[in-house]
């Protein structure tokens, strides 16, 4: 025994002292596997921090989703801010009758309603915060936007080494707002932002991608999810049972604290242009901000409170206001709502001054940025009441809570608490994390033909992730419905594929007013089609902005952002398949001309006196080349026993078509050959003329007929085009779908020009 200690130079007592340590070492290992294993199992304990009626509105739903997950999260409540003061109507109140259990109550508000006042408020939050948060010990602290409230809640928590998640960061507005809410998401390690811009503007701030989730604002799930309340019911209540939805105005203006005598005289002419406009209004008073004493002084001068036509409120429960505000015949003032959630219905808002000057906004919106007459508001008023618009959802989709309380499980509470930072900017605009962050931008892509309906979900790249299709009914009811259906469905789907859908582009047969979302002339084969207002019905069922225009049209968009138009300045798209349609893109846009005829290429005239067209006319290149066209002489010359080759056959239930005719010519029948080769020479002869009429650079031939055509039509052109224009290319298309491609196009063009 001796020797072998001496060997290995250590006696026995450095040899058990030795061999404890490892095993204390190695029991410490385990123990602290252990409390990892149970960090990561245990409840995440989420402290959700409310300052004032407009917030608790975005908080609501996520504090509504986390107790419905008690297995998950432990939700802690903490109220401060302007919930707690008698003049804002003690709106914790409304926290309380939610049946949420208040966990701490912070007395934060120091009254002035000045700068000095807001700078003490901030101060006084810092001094009592601390002791709050020592206690309740959260996980996480969700904080919202861009109050100085939040900004002291962020700072307190971010001292104390908690981690905060941070909504609606990366919003541009145009006023102190965005410098306090640019600081609130440096303190914040986790990022839930609504809009693809605030998503890039967090990643050029620097802010770690994989830690930025792109949700949607989350007070857009109870907006777009189906109320029982009847609305008449709410309008009643708060301005009396005499006024009826679309014939009352909604107006809330808050205090620009970087202008607030700017903000004050704004405030009166608005009040003035109010009485003038003579119309029943339901007005808000002004938030705590700095300014807002002076700005409820010049409404108590000038009698709102005891005016007739108006009802002056200090607080109304978010789900009435939204209400009130859908039905509204208009809104204004500058209120984040009127930018947000006003657009989720359509209603006409009038923004005034600068304070909401950088938002994203949808077609709803008129500003007034310089509103320094009494007439200039009236004016807009005149021209935004009464008026409605598409449903935008450039906030949200319906979906921000389920997304938020996916991020919030994947949190890692073992992870490094330090925050890191992206030098330089990151280049793309899509987090890497797919898991989190929603990032496959679609379209939902509805193509009306004469036999079938078809919808698809349609990617930016132009990959179509799904798609539906079923028979297209006979009646505008059945043919509505059908389409709201198959969109519903579609809409639910994309969830689950990771997927945001930016809008509904509708490709259909006939003649479209794409302006004005009207079709005002279809096509024989599809019954009950003309004059029909189609985008209004969608984009008030399905929330989303709609598009369309003719199938054509759509083959040519497709060809430009997917096929061979792209970066092409000026090409042709013909379509030949049962019809002969097609469009015409002339540097760079499509052409629709001053009636939307521009582009009805099948009904060119290469005939004085030729077959009979389904237009009434006759000549048209559709009535010689179109698969209707050889389907007649085919059937003309199998009654005449002058089609069927040898070697061919025919099924008695089959229906002689187009493909018989092109194959007994292949094999050598004389009679098809011929009407092959007039049909043939006859598209030839439309597309010199077109050639002669656009100069354009590229003809694309699309549809089943095409690559049987493509030869003939280039053989044509070189023989009768003018030299100058016989040059030019015929090609086949390679898309396999242009008419969904190219409704998605219309979709997903808008919003890059829009982001842009």
């Amino acid at each position: 025994m001796e020797s072998r200690f001496k060997s290995v130079g250590r006696n026995p007592h450095q040899l058990y002292y030795l061999n404890l340590q490892r095993r204390s070492e190695k029991m410490e290992r385990g123990m602290m596997e252990e409390q990892n294993q149970m960090v990561s199992k245990r409840k995440l304990r989420v402290c959700v921090a409310t300052c004032n009626r407009a917030d608790y509105s975005k908080l609501a739903p996520i504090m509504f989703g986390i107790k419905a997950h008690p297995e998950s999260f432990e939700l802690e409540v903490m109220v401060l801010g302007s919930h707690l003061i008698d003049d804002y109507g003690n709106t914790f109140r409304m926290i309380e009758q939610d049946d949420f259990d208040v966990s701490s109550k912070l007395h934060t508000i120091v009254r002035g309603e000045d700068e000095a006042a807001m700078v003490e408020s901030v101060g006084l939050a810092l001094v009592k915060l601390p002791d709050v948060l020592q206690r309740l010990r959260p996980d996480i602290l969700v904080v919202h936007g861009d109050r100085f409230d939040a900004l002291a809640l962020a700072t307190a928590a971010a001292l104390m080494n908690i981690r905060i998640l941070h909504l609606e960061g990366g919003e541009v507005s145009g006023t102190i707002d965005d410098s306090i809410r640019h600081a609130i998401s440096k303190l914040s390690h986790y990022h839930a932002c609504c809009t693809r811009s605030a998503e890039q503007h967090l990643i050029a701030m620097c802010e770690d991608h994989s830690r930025i989730l792109l949700a949607g604002c989350p007070s857009y799930d109870k907006l777009l999810s189906p109320t029982k309340n009847n609305h008449l019911d709410t309008i009643h209540t708060w301005l009396g049972d005499m006024v009826q939805e679309n014939q009352y105005i909604v107006a809330l203006q808050h205090p620009v604290t970087t202008d607030i005598q700017g903000s004050i005289k704004i405030y009166g002419l608005m009040l003035d242009a109010l009485i003038s406009f003579n119309k029943k209004t339901l007005i808000l008073f002004p938030n705590i901000d700095a300014g807002s004493k002076g700005m409820v002084r010049v409404m108590r001068m000038k009698g709102i409170e005891q005016h007739p036509n108006f009802r002056a409120m200090k607080h109304i429960p978010f789900e009435q206001f939204i209400q009130l505000v859908a039905h509204a015949g208009c809104m204004i003032g500058n209120s984040s709502c009127g930018v947000r959630e006003a657009g989720a219905y359509g209603t006409p808002v009038i923004n005034l001054g600068s304070r909401q000057t950088g938002r994203e906004t949808g077609e709803n919106v008129l500003h007034v940025r310089d509103a320094d007459t009494h007439n200039k508001i009236y004016h807009a008023l005149e021209l935004q009441f009464g008026k409605r618009y598409p449903c935008s959802k450039i906030y949200g989709d319906g979906n921000a809570v389920p997304r938020i309380l996916k991020f919030l499980r994947s949190i890692k509470l073992d992870e490094p608490l330090q925050k890191s930072f992206c030098f330089p900017p990151v280049k793309e605009a899509f987090s890497q994390d797919i898991d989190h962050i929603l990032e496959t931008q679609c379209a939902l892509a509805v193509d009306l033909g004469g036999t079938n309906l078809r919808v698809a979900i349609v990617s930016m790249r132009g990959k179509i992730m799904r798609k539906y299709c079923k028979p297209n009914p006979k009646t505008y009811e059945s043919r509505i419905q059908l389409i709201l259906s198959m969109s519903q469905d579609a809409i639910q789907d994309a969830v689950r594929l990771n997927c945001r859908i930016l809008g509904v582009g509708v490709s259909t047969g006939g003649r479209v007013n794409p302006q004005e979302g009207v079709i005002l002339h279809s096509t024989k084969l599809i019954q009950e089609w003309s004059s029909v207002d189609l985008r209004t019905p969608l984009s008030d069922a399905l929330h989303l902005p709609v598009w369309l225009d003719n199938d054509g049209n759509c083959a040519a968009l497709a060809e430009k952002k997917f096929g061979h138009g792209q970066g092409v300045e000026n090409f042709v798209t013909i379509i030949t398949g049962t019809g002969i349609g097609g469009g015409i893109v002339h540097h760079h846009e499509l052409v629709h001309g001053s009636t939307f005829c521009a582009g009805e290429l099948g009904h060119i005239m290469v005939s004085l006196d030729g077959p009979e067209c389904m237009c009434g006319s006759r000549g048209c290149v559709e009535a010689y080349a179109s698969g209707m066209a050889l389907q007649r002489e085919a059937k003309r010359l199998h009654d005449e026993d002058l089609l069927i080759m040898e070697g061919m056959e025919l099924k008695k239930v089959e229906a002689v078509s187009a493909v018989h005719l092109i194959s007994a010519a292949q094999q050598g029948n004389a009679k098809a050959q011929a009407v092959l080769k007039t049909a043939s020479t006859a598209l030839g002869v439309a597309v010199v003329n077109i050639l002669h009429m656009t100069n354009p650079s590229l003809v694309i031939l699309s549809g089943v007929l095409a690559s049987y055509y493509q030869s003939p039509v280039q053989d044509i052109i070189s023989q009768r085009a003018l030299a100058s224009s016989q040059g030019i290319k015929v090609v086949t298309s390679d898309l396999e779908e242009p008419a969904l491609l190219g409704a998605a196009s219309m979709v997903l063009d808008y919003t890059t020009r829009r982001s842009c």
